[in-house]
C-alpha cells in the first residue's frame, strides 16, 4: 500500500496512537472549506431569473452612455453582450464610432426632443415608399430621422421578423444601417399580427442567450430550462443545478484532460466502424472476383471464396484450383512488395495501440460505474458505524474518499484518451521528434502509473468491511483512506500540470487546452442573484415601470457538442406581464399543461 504514496510527507498523516485526538483530524478536503466560500466564476440563469440577468447588463451600460434601453440592447446583440468589449470601443475611439458601428442613431428632430414627434396631426405627408399622402398622426419618424407610413414601417417589420432579423431590424430608408426602435416595432406589429409581436419579444429576450459567448444553455436531455453565465471566456467544466457535468467550451461531458479537440476525436473513434475495417483489413483479403473479405482458417495458401474463385493469399492473386507444396497452377508471386508489407504492419500496429488505450479508458469507465452502485452499500456501511459505540464517532472521510474515487476515476479514464492522440501521429506528428515524443510518453505514463495505484488501493479501502471491524482497525482504515486520498489529489494535480506545462505547453499550436483541475471537483455553478430590483423593466430613463416575469419550460433531444451550435428556436407568448418560452416540437399536451 505504502509503495504508492508519492504525497508530500507533510500532506499525509501517521499515527500509531489511536486515541480520541484523531476525531479532530479530517480529510483531504478540510484544506479546501475556505476556498468554498469563494465567489463561483460561473452562475445558473434559470428561466424566471433569465429578464433580471438581461436587464443588468442592460443597465449598466445605460447608466454608462446615458442612453435609453433600446440602443443599449442594439449596442449589446452587436458586440455580443460583452460588456468588456464594448467599455473598450467606447473608450479607444469614442461614443460616436461606437454608435455608428452598431447602427445606433440619436436623432435631433426639428420638431422636439422626441424623434418620434411629427407636426400638426391635421397635416398630410407624403410616405416616400408609397407615394402616398399621409395624416401625420399615420407616421413613424425612427432616431435616424426617416419617416414612413405605419402601413409601410409594418409591412417591413413583418417581412424582417420572419426572415429571422428581429434583433437588428434596420431601416427601411436606402443605404441606412439604423436600427428601429423595438418599442415601435412591438407597438406598431401587435396591432395586426399579435403572434409576430410574441416572436419578436421572444428573440430579444433570447439573444442573451442565443448571441452571448458567455451564456449557453445547459446542454441536459430533457432540458431542464436553465443557462449557465461564466465571468470569462477560459476553458472551464461547470456543474449546473441540475446535476449535469459539462464542458463550457464544446458543451460535451466534461473531459479534461482531454483537449475539447481530442475528446471529439475519440467520440468519433469508438462510435464509428473505422476500427471494423482496420480490422478487416489486418485479417482478411479481397476476392479478385467478388471483391468480399475473405479470412484465411488454415495453413494453405490458397485460398478458396464462397463464390468458388481461387487465390492466393500471400498477394491476393487469381489462381487456378491445382497445386503443389512448391507451386500453384498458373500462379508464382516470389517478389517482395514493400509498400503492401508495409502498409499491413502499420494497420495492425495502429490498430494494437488503439486497443491498448481504449482497453484501459473502458476499464476505468467501467469501474467507476460498479463503484456508483456500490455508493449505497457504503453509505449504509456509515450508517451502521455511526449506531455502534466507537471512539470515532465522524465518517466524514469515508464520504469524502468516495468523492475523490470518483473524480480521480474519471481523470484517469479520459487520461487514457489524451494519451492515444498526445503520443501518437495523428495531431502531432510535426510537432515532436521520435525521441521527445518516447520521452514525454515515460514521463506521462510514469504519473498515470502512480496515480493508478493510488486509485486502486483507495477503492480496496473504501470497499473493506469497515463497519464489523473494531476500534483501532477502524482508525487505522481511517488513517490509510486519509492518507491515499491525499495522495491521489496531490498526484491529479501532478499530472495536470505536467500536461499544461511539459505536454502541451511546448507545443507551437495552441488549439490544445485543457480546463484547470479542481480538488473540489467540477465546479457547481452559484444561482443568479440581479444586483437590483428585478421584478420590473427598465424605461428609458434606466427606471423601473411594469412587471414582468420569464417562465416556461425547454426540451432537447440531443447534448449539443459545439459551442457554436445553438438550441433551435421555440414558439411562445410574450405579453405585458409574462414570457412563456416554448419548444414547439414538445407534445401539444405538454405545451397546454404549461
Amino acid at each position: 500500500m505504502d509503495d504508492y504514496y508519492t504525497a508530500d510527507e507533510e500532506d499525509c498523516y501517521y499515527s500509531s496512537d489511536h486515541d480520541e485526538s484523531l476525531g479532530g483530524i479530517d480529510n483531504d478536503d478540510s484544506e479546501f472549506h475556505a476556498a468554498s466560500s469563494k465567489k463561483s466564476t460561473t452562475q445558473v440563469i434559470t428561466q424566471e431569473s433569465l429578464l433580471a440577468a438581461q436587464r443588468e447588463d442592460l443597465l449598466r451600460v445605460m447608466e454608462l452612455l446615458s442612453i435609453k434601453e433600446h440602443h443599449a440592447r442594439t449596442l449589446l446583440i452587436h458586440y455580443q453582450w460583452d460588456i468588456e468589449k464594448l467599455i473598450s470601443v467606447f473608450v479607444e475611439k469614442g461614443k460616436d464610432s461606437l454608435f455608428s458601428g452598431a447602427g445606433v442613431t440619436v436623432f435631433d428632430c426639428r420638431y422636439g426632443g422626441d424623434s418620434s414627434s411629427l407636426p400638426s396631426s391635421s397635416s398630410n405627408m407624403s410616405c416616400d415608399v408609397c407615394l402616398e399622402d399621409v395624416v401625420a398622426d399615420l407616421m413613424k419618424r425612427m432616431d435616424c430621422g426617416h419617416c414612413f407610413c405605419n402601413d409601410c414601417w409594418t409591412e417591413h417589420f413583418t417581412v424582417q421578423i420572419n426572415e429571422g432579423q428581429s434583433k437588428r431590424i434596420r431601416c427601411m430608408a436606402h443605404k441606412c444601417n439604423a436600427i428601429c426602435d423595438e418599442d415601435v416595432v412591438r407597438s406598431l406589429v401587435s396591432k395586426k399580427r399579435p403572434d409576430l409581436a410574441e416572436k419578436f419579444d421572444r428573440f430579444l429576450v433570447e439573444s442573451y442567450i442565443e448571441d452571448n459567448k458567455m451564456v449557453k444553455w445547459c446542454p441536459s436531455t430533457p432540458h431542464c430550462g436553465n443557462a449557465i453565465r461564466a465571468e470569462d471566456d477560459k476553458l472551464c467544466e461547470v456543474e449546473c443545478s441540475c446535476g449535469l457535468q459539462f464542458c463550457f467550451s464544446c458543451m460535451c461531458q466534461a473531459h479534461s484532460p482531454c483537449s475539447c479537440l481530442m475528446w471529439e476525436l475519440w467520440r468519433k473513434k469508438c462510435r464509428d466502424e473505422s476500427e471494423t475495417v482496420n480490422w478487416i483489413t489486418v485479417h482478411t483479403k479481397l476476392c479478385p472476383k467478388c471483391y468480399k473479405p475473405v479470412e484465411k482458417n488454415g495453413g494453405c495458401n490458397l485460398v478458396r471464396c464462397i463464390c468458388g474463385q481461387y487465390f492466393c493469399w500471400l498477394c491476393g492473386g487469381a489462381t487456378g484450383k491445382e497445386h503443389t507444396y512448391r507451386s500453384i497452377a498458373g500462379h508464382s508471386c516470389g517478389r517482395y512488395e514493400d509498400d503492401k508489407e508495409r502498409q499491413m504492419e502499420r494497420a495492425k500496429r495502429d490498430l494494437d495501440r488503439y486497443t491498448h488505450y481504449h482497453h484501459r479508458y473502458k476499464a476505468h469507465t467501467d469501474s467507476s460505474k460498479l463503484e456508483d452502485k456500490l455508493r449505497d452499500t457504503i453509505l449504509e456501511k456509515v450508517s451502521n458505524s455511526e449506531k455502534k459505540e466507537l471512539k470515532l464517532k465522524d465518517f466524514t472521510w469515508v464520504t469524502n474518499g468516495l468523492n475523490r474515487l470518483f473524480r480521480s476515476r474519471r481523470i484517469l479514464s479520459y487520461s487514457y484518451a489524451f494519451a492515444y492522440y498526445m503520443f501518437g501521429e495523428e495531431l502531432f506528428k510535426d510537432e515532436m521528434s521520435s525521441s521527445e515524443r518516447e520521452m514525454k510518453k515515460n514521463l506521462f505514463e510514469d504519473q498515470q502509473q502512480q496515480l493508478e495505484g493510488n486509485v486502486e488501493k483507495l477503492s480496496q479501502l473504501l470497499e473493506e468491511p469497515f463497519d464489523d471491524f473494531s476500534d483501532d482497525k477502524v482508525m487505522d482504515v481511517r488513517i490509510h483512506v486519509i492518507n491515499l486520498s491525499v495522495a491521489v489529489d496531490s498526484l491529479c494535480k501532478k499530472m495536470y500540470e505536467c500536461i499544461e506545462n511539459d505536454l502541451l505547453g511546448s507545443l507551437q499550436s495552441g488549439i490544445h487546452n485543457i480546463a484547470p483541475y479542481s480538488s473540489k471537483g467540477i465546479e457547481q455553478a452559484a444561482e443568479f442573484h440581479a444586483s437590483w430590483s428585478s421584478s420590473k423593466p427598465l424605461d428609458s430613463s434606466g427606471e423601473t415601470s411594469r412587471p414582468e416575469k420569464a417562465s416556461g419550460s425547454r426540451d432537447s433531444e440531443d447534448m449539443v457538442c459545439s459551442s457554436s451550435k445553438k438550441r433551435p428556436r421555440r414558439e411562445g407568448s410574450f405579453t405585458n406581464s409574462k414570457v412563456t418560452l416554448l419548444d414547439l416540437n414538445l407534445p401539444a399536451d405538454f405545451i397546454d399543461q404549461n
